[in-house]
């Protein structure tokens, strides 16, 4: 079993458990060296991230801010700057939860972009969902909510001749836990190669308030389950999955789970198939 855990480990770059808060503090130093690379090496000074209200979204965002906030002070340019999005469809549930993260982030720039009204009209134009059950089409048009929401960002990015960031991390790669074209597309990921917990530990180290960082964790894409937790579609819970990841036993049951489901979405995390 530990085999198999490492292999995909290796697969998704896991970076290994923070022994102490020196490592902590050194990868988010890191990480945040990324993105300044990424934006200076593009020519652009403008980083663009839609804010969920969870913690996967607050922690890119807190590292998306210092990172530009450092660009400003060492190069005395203040033309970098971040923009916050918030993306909900019509009146999101939890929108004290984004705002209270948008808040926390404090960014450059907020926006909003209610994405109701152009997935309805989407949904309004395919024949292809005459006759399918309502719960067949609240899943698709989830994932089409979530390619709504990135097409928002790039608009806005295209805008503000800026880069897109995505919040996907190896707990959510492993399950193929995106919408491919969606959430899954970005300029830069720079929380790939951590699992969920170390994206809470580096929450909690900006002093983001716990609510934020132990908020649990949905997509909250199908309007007929709304709020629907992640672990509820998963079938684990992402402490396994994190134990998983960092070579851990875990319940054979889960492992199963883990490896079927990491098989099962392996067309998400390559490119288009090609002669």
């Amino acid at each position: 079993m530990q085999a198999v855990q490492r292999e995909i480990a290796e697969q998704l770059n896991v970076q290994p458990p923070f022994a102490d808060n020196a490592a902590l503090i050194a990868e988010v130093a890191r990480r945040v060296a990324f993105i300044q690379d990424c934006l200076v090496n593009s020519g652009l000074k403008t980083l663009v991230l839609g804010i969920s209200g969870g913690v996967d979204s607050l922690t890119a965002g807190l590292l998306a801010q210092r990172a530009i906030r450092e660009l400003r002070e060492r190069s005395g340019d203040d033309s970098y700057k971040f923009i916050a999005v918030r993306l909900p469809y019509e009146t999101q549930f939890d929108e004290h939860d984004a705002q209270a993260s948008v808040d926390f982030i404090d960014p450059d720039e907020r926006h909003t972009v209610n994405i109701g009204p152009a997935v309805k009209a989407l949904a309004n134009e395919v024949a292809a969902f005459e006759g399918k059950h309502a719960v067949s089409v609240d899943f698709v048009l989830g994932n089409t909510k979530a390619r709504m929401r990135m097409v928002a960002q790039y608009t806005i990015a295209g805008a503000a001749h800026g880069l897109v960031i995505g919040t996907d991390h190896a707990a959510e790669a492993v399950m193929g836990f995106f919408t491919k074209f969606g959430d899954g597309a970005c300029d830069l990921a720079p929380l790939s190669g951590l699992v969920k917990n170390q994206v809470r530990s580096i929450a909690r180290h900006f002093g983001a308030p716990e609510s934020l960082v132990e908020k649990i964790p949905t997509a909250d894409l199908e309007d007929l389950s709304p709020g629907k937790p992640d672990e509820a579609s998963h079938g684990v819970t992402y402490a396994e999955i994190d134990a998983f990841l960092h070579g851990k036993p875990v319940r054979d049951e889960a492992f199963k789970i883990i490896c079927d489901t990491y098989r099962k979405t392996e067309h998400k995390r390559v490119l288009p198939f090609a002669p």
